[in-house]
């Protein structure tokens, strides 16, 4: 019998989006001047107010305030009637040094026996039912949205946007779990006022369907076989409260850390609970879930399975994991030599040889010192484009010596990856310890 699954996304311009974005401007200055800084920031904003928090280790001074407001602006909260504007709200930073205690778990005399920053299990997951290994309720939601503001950005067409929105798609399966077609699509935008609501949802609908949509389609991070799916009539919902004008943090206070499911799978797979943004790489929260996503994401592309989740767990100061699962939903397709379909505990052993799961090596494997955070901040830290690009950074790359603090700072160049979990760079590892193609 089919049955449906729902994803939501939501925009930049989302409160609890805004937060995230700031705390993860604030981890990528700290970075850019100290690599070895430990930071662990949450921000709250709500109307005409920012309020950064948290603890941090670090050999450098950052402008809190400089930052936050940039970030503010750069989304778009430009304009003083949307009751929140980014250089106008104040900016509170209650931020202080971080505990000696967790401190002395995490650092050692040698790098490679660091431990990990918390306890706690944390989960990869990906599906074979998109190009990129993601869901598609979620990867549909997430690019809606991102069309949706780069129309917004282009200041083109639809000029009544404001920044606060939200997605949700619901897609209908078979029981074989494929994707047959869209149920619905929810859209939710901030506007400017119009004469009525009447006119109002007359309008926007009908951008939505001749503009949003037909972009939508056209994307290019978009296979064939998910762009048909729009060609089969499906509920479209826009502004189901009738009226949208109050938004972002005017309309509700945001905090860091509270769209997880939005940031990882749209519900799929699993979650730890632990939050990534304004957290540096000592935190296993974020490292390891990027780990987690590499591993499921380069065994689906190997063919060891349609579908995986993977979860590692730690105890706070140790450098090993306490525990590592593999979870493939019985679509295994690797034998072992009796021609026998391999157990996920047999998988799972395999893994376990293959990937260290240190956080010193995950650290190393993806770069994770550098300032390469504040793009992960919205729109998911999974299903994106790896790629290369050149920074500046106030420290010499090659001896880790500051330059100072601050904007005056000397400055290097430096060239890093961006969303380096997302390389398939280990599917032929993978199909060589799996016997895969053999």
């Amino acid at each position: 019998m089919n049955y449906l699954f729902t994803s939501e996304s939501v925009s930049e311009g989302h409160p609890d989006k805004i937060a995230d974005q700031i705390s993860d401007a604030l981890l990528d200055d700290f970075l850019r001047h100290d690599p070895e800084s430990k930071v662990a920031c949450e921000t709250l904003v709500t109307t005409g107010l920012v309020v950064c928090s948290g603890e941090v280790k670090t050999r450098s001074y950052i402008d809190i305030q400089n930052i936050a407001r940039n970030t503010i602006k750069r989304i778009g909260y430009t304009k003083g009637e949307y009751g929140f504007e980014y250089n106008s709200c104040g900016v509170i930073s209650t931020i202080h040094e971080q505990s000696p205690d967790i401190t002395m778990g995490v650092e050692r005399k040698t790098s490679e026996e660091q431990g990990a920053g918390d306890q706690g299990m944390m989960f990869g997951y990906a599906t074979n039912e998109m190009e990129n290994y993601m869901p598609m309720a979620l990867e549909l939601s997430h690019v809606l949205l991102q069309q949706l503001a780069a129309i917004r950005h282009e200041g083109k067409e639809m000029l009544y946007l404001r920044p606060d929105s939200k997605s949700m798609v619901t897609i209908e399966y078979d029981d074989q779990n494929i994707a047959r077609r869209i149920d619905s699509i929810v859209i939710s935008t901030q506007h400017d006022p119009f004469a009525s609501d009447q006119e109002m949802r007359r309008i926007i609908e009908k951008d939505v369907k001749e503009i949003l949509i037909p972009r939508v389609k056209q994307s290019s991070t978009l296979p064939e076989k998910v762009k048909k799916l729009f060609d089969h009539n499906f509920t479209l919902l826009i502004n189901p409260t009738g009226k949208f004008v109050i938004g972002g943090p005017h309309g509700d206070t945001g905090l860091t850390g509270r769209k997880i499911i939005v940031d990882t799978y749209g519900g799929r797979g699993a979650h730890g609970g632990g939050a990534f943004s304004g957290k540096d790489s000592s935190k296993v929260d974020r490292s390891a879930a990027y780990a987690t996503r590499h591993i499921a994401k380069n065994m689906v592309a190997a063919g060891i399975a349609d579908e995986v989740l993977v979860q590692v767990a730690y105890a706070i100061g140790v450098a090993e994991p306490v525990g590592l699962y593999v979870n493939t939903y019985g679509t295994a397709k690797v034998k072992d030599i009796n021609g026998k379909i391999l157990t996920d505990g047999a998988i799972g052993e395999i893994i376990k040889g293959i990937f260290d799961l240190r956080p010193y090596a995950i650290v190393k494997r993806f770069g994770l010192k550098n300032p390469i955070y504040l793009p992960t901040a919205t729109y998911g830290h999974f299903g994106r484009d790896p790629y290369t690009a050149e920074i500046e950074v106030c420290y010499d790359p090659d001896s880790g010596e500051s330059t100072g603090n601050g904007a005056h700072c000397r400055k290097f160049k430096k060239t890093v990856e961006f969303f380096a979990w997302e390389k398939l760079d280990c599917v032929k590892t993978l199909q060589d310890e799996f016997d895969i193609n053999k």
